[in-house]
Order: C-alpha cells, then sequence, then structure tokens
C-alpha cells in the first residue's frame, strides 16, 4: 500500500455536460504519490472525459484540479504536462516515420522541457521503463501492438510527470502481454509515480492497484479497497452482462 503523503493529484466536484447530456457530474479524487488508483466501469461512463478533463484537454464545467498544492483548473493542457501531469491514449498516436527513441525524445523536449543531453537522458530512460531499449532504432510504424502501448508509455514518461493517467494501456493485448503492462505500472508505483489507471480488464487491475473507483450513471458509484468494490450490490448490477463473468473471477 502506498505511503500515506501529500496529494498528488487531487480533483474536487467535476461536473462536465455536452449540451443537455450530462457525462459526469460532481466526481472527487486523490491520488498519492506512488499509489495506483483504479477506475472502472461500463461504456459511456464518462472515464475518458475524465482523463481529458483531469489534463486540461477537455474544458470542465464546473470543479476543481489540484497537482500538489497547487491550483491548476485554469491552465493549459501544455502548462499541466509541465506541472507534472501526463496521459496515454486508447488508441496510441506514435509519429510513424520516427523511430521509437525519436518519438520519446520529441515528448522530452517538448513535453518535458529538456534540451540537449539532458533530453535524451530523459528520452533513453523512458525507453528502458517501457520496456523498448532492444527496440529503439525501429520505426514506430512497424511495431506490434504490446510495443505500441509500450511507446505510448515511453512518451507521456518521457515527459517527466508525478502523475501519470492511464486510458486502457491493456485493451487488446494478450494475457501474456497484459502482465508485461503490469509489471511496467508496478514499477512506476516503486518509483513514487501517482498512476490513476482506466481499464477494462479488471485482472489488470486488481493486481497492482491500491484502490478501485466505479463510474457509472455520471458519478461515483463506489471507491474503496478492490475486494470491497467488486464484491458491491450496485457494481456488479451495472457490469451485468458482457463483465459479470471478469468481475466474478477478479473478485
Amino acid at each position: 500500500m502506498a505511503a500515506q503523503t501529500s496529494p498528488a493529484l487531487t480533483a474536487h466536484g467535476l461536473s462536465k455536460h455536452f449540451a443537455s447530456l450530462v457525462v459526469f457530474e460532481d466526481v472527487s479524487l486523490q491520488l498519492r504519490a506512488g499509489e495506483v488508483l483504479g477506475v472502472v466501469g461500463p461504456n459511456g461512463a464518462g472515464k475518458s472525459t475524465l482523463l481529458s478533463v483531469l489534463t486540461g484537454t477537455v474544458r470542465r464545467d464546473s470543479g476543481r484540479v489540484l497537482l500538489g498544492s497547487e491550483d491548476v483548473s485554469g491552465h493549459s493542457a501544455p502548462d499541466r504536462c509541465r506541472h507534472g501531469l501526463a496521459r496515454t491514449y486508447q488508441v496510441p498516436r506514435p509519429f510513424h516515420g520516427m523511430s521509437v527513441f525519436e518519438n520519446a525524445l520529441v515528448a522530452a523536449r517538448f513535453g518535458g522541457r529538456r534540451r540537449g543531453s539532458a533530453g535524451e537522458q530523459l528520452a533513453w530512460q523512458a525507453v528502458v521503463r517501457a520496456g523498448l531499449e532492444q527496440q529503439s532504432e525501429r520505426r514506430a510504424g512497424e511495431l506490434g501492438l504490446l510495443d505500441r502501448k509500450r511507446l505510448e508509455l515511453a512518451k507521456a514518461l518521457a515527459t517527466d510527470p508525478s502523475v501519470l493517467l492511464l486510458d486502457e494501456i491493456a485493451g487488446g493485448l494478450t494475457d501474456p502481454e497484459v502482465e508485461q503492462v503490469v509489471g511496467i505500472v508496478r514499477g512506476l508505483r516503486d518509483d513514487g509515480v501517482a498512476v490513476l489507471w482506466i481499464e477494462h480488464i479488471v485482472h489488470a487491475l486488481t493486481s497492482v492497484v491500491d484502490r478501485l473507483l466505479c463510474l457509472a450513471g455520471g458519478r461515483v458509484l463506489r471507491e474503496g479497497s478492490p475486494e470491497a468494490v467488486l464484491q458491491d450490490a450496485a457494481v456488479r448490477r451495472v457490469y451485468l452482462g458482457s463483465t459479470a463473468d471478469a468481475l466474478e473471477s477478479a473478485a
């Protein structure tokens, strides 16, 4: 379990609407350094939009976002990145014609604001942490799915984040590949990075997270230990159907 340190990321009463559609309402959460918080919920629950609001790529309608003690609610996405907040996307977005290392170097220079040898060192460290050192000279467009996911992680890590938001980074992978991703996340936690991980592969989350949060119907349905959340009757109701078996095996 993560040590009881000051929150690395805090959200107070976040709400987002698109016209009359309420995506989520009054969502609050805290994430501490070296802690992994898993976020689950049915499709359409607003999970990815929540990440976009936290990173500043989508404007909130109400609420506040704090990085450490600093209120960044009015800051742009690039500024939040410079303050230590990074994310990955469900669909990897590499620069296909560049090598793995060059992709990480772009992130280090423009996201991490590191130039010269400092940028190269940060980029290489990110490549190694993502397990891609043997692929560093390959063009990103030649990579298979697992390594594209790793590269998505490396690009985020090359910005030197204190808080990392993962959006279904294990989606589409085989079980052995998922275990490799889980191993990377464990390493990040051990390094003191705060991780918020949205994922539909529940057993991946339960093998590494400290807490789970279930988002459904535009609100936080339950938050707590993985066991308590997965056994909650309301949580199981929103998952009845396609993921009921996954919940049963993970609980």
